[in-house]
This record gives structure tokens, sequence and C-alpha cells, in this order.
């Protein structure tokens, strides 16, 4: 079983790319702990802070994984002092975690899941077309896919043309269907809802910011 997880700091200040770095640290700590679920960072996106992160796409793998990832789903929250403002003031700050697709397998096409069946169409044409069943409608059955052709008169070559139809039509939905796995990803992005959080994160006891404060490339926990 494989999960991809998302964490988004979404439109968040610069302390929720902070947030993030951290989580995915707590969570990657978490599931070193377990012997059923193993996680790989997939793909990163800087904060503009050394050590931060807009988001982090995680591979959660293993035989626990999903109902791992699940624990982890939803709003997140690091609570803890800013690392880069002085004074008292907000600690909650606040991650989107969301499962997602990760691309689209393509669609095999082989000539042996088709169904070619010669029919006659109607239509302009001449005696010719309606006297022969030349025409040929093609049937790919994983799919369902479907497409009719009658442009010439033999069925040779309506049938060469029908597969070709097909092959195309099978590659174009599998355009769509990745592009619509990528917007979906992004949306993600602007989903994150502040408050109510399924889980709340605190540093370590005896962690303290001043390194960051202080211009640490790497702020602690």
């Amino acid at each position: 079983m494989t999960v991809h997880l998302l964490l988004s700091a979404g439109r968040g200040p610069q302390e929720c790319a902070w947030a993030v770095a951290r989580l995915v640290r707590r969570l990657e700590a978490d599931a070193g702990g377990r012997e059923k679920v193993s996680t790989r960072r997939v793909e990163t996106v800087a904060g503009e802070r050394p050590g931060t992160f807009l988001s982090v796409l995680l591979e959660i793998s293993g035989d626990a994984a999903e109902k791992f990832a699940d624990s982890w789903t939803g709003t997140l929250c690091w609570q803890a002092p800013s690392p880069y403002r002085t004074g008292p003031g907000r600690k909650n700050w606040y991650v989107t975690a969301q499962q997602v697709r990760v691309g689209v397998t393509p669609t095999v096409f082989d000539e042996a899941d088709v169904d070619l069946v010669p029919c006659r169409t109607g239509g302009p044409g001449g005696q010719h077309r309606n006297k022969a069943s030349t025409a040929v409608r093609a049937t790919h059955r994983p799919s369902g896919t479907v497409v009719v052709v009658d442009t010439e008169r033999q069925f040779s070559l309506n049938r060469g043309i029908a597969l070709r139809l097909l092959r195309e039509r099978l590659e174009a939905g599998d355009t769509a269907a990745g592009r619509a796995v990528e917007a979906a990803r992004r949306r993600v992005h602007d989903e994150l809802v502040r408050g109510n959080p399924v889980r709340v994160e605190r540093p370590n006891p005896g962690c303290s910011s001043s390194r960051a404060r202080a211009g640490a490339t790497r702020p602690p926990e």
C-alpha cells in the first residue's frame, strides 16, 4: 500500500513554511517508530527562509500506510513562538495535509482488447456504402471507448483508421486525467482551514528558538 500526503503552508506567513518543515520531521519520526510504515520525500518546495518549505509531498508505504496517513490528514498545528518575530504574539501556525493522487498510469493499448465489428451506416455516399458492411465499429473493452468509422469504402482501411482513433482518444484521456490530478494538487494549497486542527504538535522540551532569531541558517525545532 502506498499513499501520497501533501503538506502545504497554503497562503500563510513565513512561519507556516517553518511549521511545514517541523511537522514533516515530526511525521517522519512518528513513522520511524512504526514497523509497517516508511516515508520518502518525493517533492519539496523551499520557503523564503533557509530550512523551511512551502510544501512537501511525502510517499508513505507499508501495510499500515493508509491508517498512518489518515492520522496525519487535515489541518495540523505547530504550536511555538515565531522564530522570526520578537516579543509575545501568535503561537499557532497552521498547515494543511491532504492525501493526493500522483501521476496517471498510462492506458496500455492492445489490439487484443478491441472488438471490431463490421457495420453499415446511413447518410451520403451512394449505393455502394449501403450495400456492403464496410464501416467499422471499434470498442476498447477496458475503457468502454467506442468509435465508428465509415470514411473509406474498404473495411480494412476503416479498421486501421478506427484503431488509430481509439489510440488517440485514450492518449487524450490520459493527458486530461493528468491535468486533473495536477489541478487537484494545486487546490490543496488553497484549502487550509485555520483552527480545529486534527493534531497539535509542539517543540520537544528544551528546544529554543533563539538561534533562529540570531540568524541561524537552520531554525531549531
